[in-house]
Order: C-alpha cells, then sequence, then structure tokens
C-alpha cells in the first residue's frame, strides 16, 4: 500500500487550525485578521462566538486579538477560559454556536495555534478557505458603530461540560485506585481532578501545575517516560496533551499504548454493548497494520482515511460509525463527542478494561505490531518537496512492493515532510525509511 500526498494546501490553516512560533508565525496582528475574517464569515449564521484557550502564557493576547477582530466585524465575543478543547466542542454543539480554541496542542509553549470550531466539529476546509481569501483579499473590514459587537465572560462552560462528563460514566464500573495521570501542565488540570473524584476514580494527578510555560515541557503524551519510569507493577498511566483532546495509557517500563491499541480494546467491548454500528472502525492511513489485522480477526472492517481527527470525523459521519481515531490519540466515541476528547476515552478505556476483566498489560500482549517507523523531515518548502520528481519517481518504483506500506506527506501543523514506512521485516523497514528520508533531505538540499 502507497500513499503520496496530504490533501488541500491551505496557505495559513494545517490539519490542525492554525498553528505558529508566537510573535513570530503567530502574530496578535493574525489573530485579529482570523477574528474579522471568522465575523464577517459566519455573522447572521451565528450569533456569538466562544473563544477558549489552553494554558500557555501567550493565550491572553491571542484571545483578546481574535476577540476585536471578531467584534469589529459585529460577532458578539464569549470568554469561557482554559478548558480543554473537547468541552468547547460540547458546548458550541450544546449552544449550536461558534467557537474557536486557542491552543498548539502537543507542542511546547513557544508555539499557540488557532483551532475554529462550529456546533461541536472543526469548520470544514472549504470554510478554511474562504476564511484564508477574505484575510489575503480584505484584511479588515470593520462594521458601523452601531452594529460593533458585545464582549463577556462566562464561567459556567466548565462546569457544564464536568457535568455531562460525568453523567456519562457515573454508573459505570470504573476502577478505584492504581491510576496516574500526567496533564501535560495543560486545560485537562481544570477539570480532572473534578471529574475522576465524582467518579470515585483515586488517581494520583502530576503535570496539573501549569505556569504559562511548562505545557508539554518534557511531559505529557510525547513524554510517556515522565510517568513510565516512576510506575509500580499494577499501575496505569493516563497521558494527556495541552488542549487534552487526545489521551494516551503507559505501562510501568514506559511500555506506550496508543490510540490504535486504544480503538482495538474499546472496540472489543463496544461490540459486546451493541455500540459498534456496522461492526466498523475508522482510522488514518498512519494506523499500524497491527489494528487491522485485530480488527479483522473479529470480523470489524477498518476503514482508513486520510490524516487527521476532522476527516477521521467525516468519513464516520457519513458512514454511520461510532469508534474512530489516530494512533497519536485522537480518539472519538461519536456516541459520546463529536471531536477527540481525552477525558473520555480514559474513561470508556478504564471501563473497558473492568467489563472486559483484563489488565491493559495482558491485552498489550495479545495486540500484534508490525514494524513500523515514522521519521519528520525538516524541509524549507514542503509543497516543492511533495512535487519533486525524483522523489516521486522512486515512490512510483516502490509501488509493486507488496510488502511494504509507505506514507509520504507533508506535515500539516510543522515545517516537516512526514515519512512512514511499515511492513513485515523490521531490517528492511528500517532500510527504505533511511533511504526516503535522504533523499527528501536531498531534495531539500537541492
Amino acid at each position: 500500500m502507497f500513499i503520496f500526498g496530504g490533501g488541500l494546501m491551505k496557505k495559513l490553516f494545517g490539519t490542525d487550525g492554525i498553528r505558529g512560533v508566537i510573535n513570530e508565525e503567530l502574530t496578535p496582528e493574525l489573530a485579529m485578521k482570523l477574528g474579522n475574517a471568522i465575523g464577517r464569515y459566519y455573522l447572521g449564521k451565528y450569533n456569538r462566538f466562544i473563544i477558549a484557550k489552553d494554558t500557555r502564557n501567550s493565550g491572553d493576547l491571542l484571545e483578546s486579538a481574535m476577540a476585536a477582530g471578531a467584534a469589529s466585524a459585529g460577532m458578539n465575543v464569549e470568554f469561557a477560559g482554559v478548558i480543554p478543547t473537547p468541552a468547547l466542542a460540547y458546548i458550541t454543539k450544546k449552544e449550536q454556536t461558534l467557537g474557536a480554541v486557542i491552543s498548539a496542542s502537543h507542542n511546547p509553549a513557544v508555539y499557540n495555534g488557532i483551532k475554529v470550531l462550529a456546533k461541536g466539529m472543526k469548520i470544514s476546509d472549504e470554510d478554511e478557505v474562504e476564511i484564508e481569501n477574505l484575510i489575503i483579499d480584505t484584511p479588515y473590514h470593520y462594521t458601523v458603530y452601531s452594529e460593533v459587537g458585545k464582549t463577556r465572560q462566562v464561567d459556567h462552560y466548565k462546569d457544564e461540560y464536568v457535568d455531562y462528563v460525568v453523567s456519562l460514566y457515573k454508573n459505570q464500573r470504573l476502577p478505584k485506585d492504581g491510576i496516574v495521570v500526567d496533564g501535560a501542565n495543560g486545560s485537562i488540570s481544570t477539570v480532572i481532578s473534578m471529574v475522576y473524584e465524582s467518579l470515585g476514580i483515586g488517581a494520583e494527578l502530576r503535570g496539573i501545575d501549569p505556569n504559562g510555560l511548562n505545557i508539554n515541557d518534557q511531559c505529557g503524551s510525547l513524554f510517556p517516560e515522565f510517568l513510565g519510569k516512576s510506575l509500580s507493577l499494577g499501575q496505569v498511566g493516563v497521558l494527556f496533551d495541552g488542549d487534552a483532546d487526545r489521551c494516551l495509557f503507559v505501562l510501568p517500563g514506559s511500555k506506550l499504548i496508543d490510540g490504535d491499541m486504544l480503538m482495538a480494546l474499546n472496540s472489543r467491548k463496544m461490540v459486546e454493548q451493541g455500540r459498534l454500528k456496522g461492526n466498523r472502525v475508522v482510522a488514518t492511513v498512519m494506523s499500524n497494520l497491527g489494528l487491522e489485522k485485530f480488527l479483522t480477526s473479529r470480523d470489524i472492517l477498518l476503514d482508513r482515511t486520510r490524516v487527521g481527527d476532522k476527516y477521521v470525523l467525516e468519513r464516520m459521519l457519513k458512514t454511520g460509525v461510532i469508534l474512530g481515531g489516530e494512533q497519536s490519540g485522537h480518539i472519538i466515541f461519536l456516541d459520546r463527542s463529536t471531536t477527540g476528547d481525552g477525558l473520555i476515552t480514559s474513561l470508556e478505556t478504564l471501563n473497558s478494561l473492568e467489563e472486559l476483566g483484563e489488565t491493559l498489560d495482558e491485552f498489550a500482549q495479545s495486540f500484534p505490531v508490525y514494524p513500523q517507523l515514522l521519521r519528520n523531515v525538516p524541509v524549507t518548502d514542503k509543497k516543492a518537496i511533495m512535487e519533486n520528481a525524483r522523489l516521486k519517481d522512486r515512490l512510483e518504483e516502490l509501488k509493486t512492493r507488496n510488502d511494504l506500506r509507505i506514507v509520504l506527506r507533508p506535515s500539516g501543523t510543522e515545517s516537516y515532510v512526514r515519512v512512514m514506512v511499515e511492513g513485515i521485516e523490521q531490517s528492511e523497514v528500517e532500510r527504505i525509511c533511511h533511504e526516503l528520508e535522504e533523499l527528501v533531505q536531498e531534495c531539500n538540499d537541492g
């Protein structure tokens, strides 16, 4: 199997909103232009715009700039404060309105980003292109003085989300102890203790002391060893990223339980509960072949789509699928949430272990994992690399290989070309991955 490219090459938006180094690539000026364009584009369709943020110190200035832009276009703005991205998704769906979360997800504090949501879901590529065009063609357009939007702080949205999640799991079987949480010093820190305590989960909480600069700093979903090296036998680690839309698990010795494994585990329970409609799961082209083998052995079909949880959701909505996600831990339980929700993923997984009567370590030992390597190659011009004739020719040659699965695509959020090679033999996977990595570097160097 071979996949080349990554869909529409947008100018500002990537696979997960706009993202960049604060005050260099992502400036208050850009945030204000974006807010103004959002206000103009959606005015009349939505009567208010809810802005949330994670714990980065740059969130305040971007929030203020974006709100000023939207209000100057005539849109009323509400500040939800620091809450997880899925909390904003829940609120915008419940209120049937528009929102944006200021976050760079798993990236460190030097980065920030802006994700736009409408009615619980990230906006479409088509809407993103239209907003980009407004920014580029007419950076600002101000309404008359009498129609300027209002801004206000709303403090109860966090509590509404907490109440919703607790209501889903208050009568479900959950462990009482043995859980250690890494909150990445991100937005999960505002809700995790309230939810877990309400559900009787006695968890040790780490990485929940944000100071504006320590988000994802050697902790969180990208650093499983932060918890893994200190876990005792029988303990389970739960890992979140900065905005809590993804969740991974870790075992003692830093053995990572990724999104593929979590989807596989939860699919078993959902089949027994009659929740897995159509016996189908949606994942991306990056998911390990082991997930496909695990599901097909249980008569569950794996439907692959392009990278990005918004594209996973689009396929789920089209096909009526309830479970889908990414290896990185963005997992969507569509009968619970319209977006990847790390908190819900953690609770579903803990409940699955209780319902199935199996430890996470036992499950991990039964899950087949095929050799897979992913390399992020830094480049100066992603589009030029993807159109390079020499690279294309070599990839055409590799299409004939039935023992390899290759995905080569531009990153949607960073200046990388991502190379993924998966196969049967570890040595051959390493050889081909190294070859393609070097080839991309050579194409970049000219």
